[in-house]
């Protein structure tokens, strides 16, 4: 009996012997495998080691912010500061199991958005596909219509112009026409006028004429 009990605590002492987790070496996955800590702490003993060092003993875990020593008494049993990190088999296969699950969700979650992103892709490229050519004709006639209307402003000016030149001719013309008639009929006035002194001095002439020849009659 006595060595049965014997047999046992040696099975046991190698088998903690064989699953030591050296804290100098260990990655976060197996440091997460141990009970009681987890990935936040995993991840804060590899903070302490890189910025203080290799751990010297098992106890300078406590020195990691969140491990004090009912976690330490845990893993005591499981910990080292030397030789290479083995876990047991009963560990490895959780952390087997829980690497492999995002995975596969992961997997799904890919093969699920693809789909869906193809389709969100495919969507907006339809869709500037189909206005493309609506809003190509649009901005056609958009600036059709303004060269339009430039050119119809230009032409109203150009017709404002011409009709403004015909007009200032026009009155020129009339004006140049009345001149000359004027100095026409000023023409025939003076003439008509000449002509007038003349009669009179022709008949002042003959009047006196014959006044004379009735007085030398006379005598």
């Amino acid at each position: 009996m006595k060595r049965l009990f014997l047999a046992f605590v040696m099975l046991l002492a190698s088998s903690f012997a064989l699953a030591a987790v050296n804290l100098n070496t260990a990655t976060k996955e197996e440091l997460d495998a141990l009970p009681g800590i987890g990935p936040v702490k995993a991840q804060a003993i590899i903070d302490y080691r890189n910025a203080n060092g290799p751990f010297k003993s098992p106890q300078d875990v406590m020195k990691v912010r969140g491990i004090k020593e009912g976690e330490y008494g845990k893993i005591r049993d499981q910990i080292s500061v030397s030789g290479a990190t083995t876990l047991p088999p009963q560990a490895a296969k959780p952390e087997t199991a829980h690497a492999a699950t995002p995975s596969r969700a992961a997997t799904t979650h890919a093969a699920t958005t693809a789909p869906a992103s193809s389709s969100a892709a495919a969507a907006p490229a339809a869709t500037s596909s189909a206005a493309g050519p609506s809003t190509s004709k649009e901005a056609g006639t958009t600036k059709m219509t303004r060269a339009e209307e430039r050119a119809a402003k230009a032409k109203a000016r150009e017709e404002k112009a011409a009709k403004a030149k015909e007009e200032k001719a026009a009155k020129a013309a009339k004006a140049k026409e009345d001149k000359a008639a004027k100095a026409e009929k000023a023409k025939e006035d003076k003439m008509a006028k000449a002509d007038a002194r003349k009669s009179k001095a022709k008949s002042t002439s003959a009047s006196s004429s014959n006044t004379k020849q009735e007085e030398k009659a006379k005598q």
